[in-house]
């Protein structure tokens, strides 16, 4: 029996392998991809300073960590469930089952559809799989591309497409639907893009987003932002036109796009095609918590993490005995805070197997992840702070009735 399994080896899996072999465990990691690194992979941007953060490279160095300390990891294998019997976990994989103490879930984050008409073409897909495409793989997803969805991810990765010479000929809403929600309104996706207005490459976005304080000069800059949008990276960001249909027969030919209200009610009348060769759909994020819905872990519903998100603590424990969290699995943030969250959950596994980790320790790491997330560069939900409170405040809740019924 193993003393640590961790399922997930992108930042928060891997950096928690490293951390808990050094203080002495036994650990797994089991990922189903063929690489470590997760979507560390695909990550490439420019961070204040100048300076470049390149998730290839990261990855890199976490690999060779790991190797440093001879660390078992078992690539294309996937998980299919999971038990708690008696005090140990088992992990069922493939025609494998793994048996250990305690278990650790880094599984991380999957992409948001955006329902639109034509996605089925060949030549759409997530703007995720453009990135591993274009930044992992080194192939060109197309010549020509249309992202649609106007969020932090589709910002940057079309910055990433732009240095890789590949033309961006738009970033536009979806349509407006049940399915799309508020990433079809204008107004609120620009309310959600003003806390990431620091990384524009437009002076103007940047010295526009610093007037926008109240309601009125929001609701000021949605009426007469441009029509044709705002070019950051040469690229023309559309908060005013909506894709509301995705052309093409064998494949993608191009998009219809049409000028909607600030609320994304289309404008009859103004529909105009425009051509390319592939499409990306831009949804977002959301925590990838199947596996632990399989534990029996509580869960709540916090908008500002990004969905749903199992019961935790600071220390990254669990309800659960022996079952911990760590990464976008607890909520969406970039691979730094995800790797701080990995070194504090192997620090309080560790602490509850026995080892030596001082009151002290657990506490700094705590706070580390702390302030990684002030510091951040991107940040993907502006109220990430008020949601990590919520979660608090349902983990005090939970813990007291815990103790009530042990009184």
């Amino acid at each position: 029996m193993r003393d640590l399994i961790i399922i997930g080896s992108g930042p928060a899996g891997l950096t928690a392998a490293i951390t808990a072999a050094e203080h002495g465990l036994d650990v797994l990691v089991l990922d189903e991809y063929h690489k470590p690194g997760g979507r560390l992979l695909g990550q490439l941007y420019e961070e204040p300073g100048g300076t470049w953060w390149n998730g290839i490279e990261e990855s890199r160095k976490l690999a060779e960590r790991a190797g440093v300390l001879g660390l078992d990891i078992r690539l294309g294998k996937s998980v299919h469930n999971i038990e708690q019997v008696n005090s140990s976990w088992l992990v069922h994989a493939d025609c494998e089952t793994f048996e250990a103490k305690s278990l650790l879930l880094a599984t991380g984050a999957a992409e948001a559809p955006v329902a639109i008409p034509g996605w089925t073409l060949p030549g759409v897909m997530s703007v995720g799989a453009a990135q591993v495409m274009t930044n992992v793989h080194r192939v060109k997803p197309g010549k020509r591309g249309v992202i649609i969805g106007v969020n932090v991810l589709s910002s940057a990765i079309a910055m990433e497409l732009k240095i890789a010479d590949i033309e961006v000929a738009a970033i536009a809403l979806p349509k407006t639907n049940q399915v799309n929600g508020s990433a079809s309104n204008p107004t609120e996706v620009m309310n959600a893009l003003l806390h990431v207005s620091h990384m524009a490459p437009s002076l103007f976005v940047k010295m526009g987003s610093k007037l926008m304080k109240n309601d009125f000069m929001k609701k000021m800059g949605i009426t007469f932002y441009p029509k044709n949008g705002v070019r950051m990276w040469d690229i023309p960001v559309m908060l005013r036109k909506a894709v509301i249909r995705i052309e093409g027969t064998d494949q993608v030919e191009g998009v219809t796009l049409a000028t909607v209200t600030a609320d994304g009610k289309v404008i009859p009348g103004t529909e105009e095609v425009i051509g390319c060769d592939f499409v990306c759909i831009a949804g977002g994020l959301y925590p990838l918590a199947e596996l632990a819905a399989l534990t029996g872990c509580p869960f709540y519903h916090i908008n500002e993490l990004g969905g749903f998100v199992p019961l935790h603590s600071q220390d990254m424990r669990t309800p659960l005995d022996g079952l911990y969290v760590a990464g976008n699995i607890t909520g969406i943030e970039g691979a730094k805070v995800a790797m701080s969250q990995g070194k504090t959950a192997a620090l309080s596994i560790a602490k509850d197997l026995g080892q030596d980790i001082a009151d002290t320790s657990l506490s700094e790491a705590v706070r580390q992840i702390s302030s990684t997330r002030t510091d951040a560069h991107i940040q993907f939900h502006p109220e990430v702070d008020a949601g990590r409170r919520k979660l608090q405040e349902y983990w005090d809740l939970h813990d007291a009735e815990k103790r009530k019924v042990m009184v």
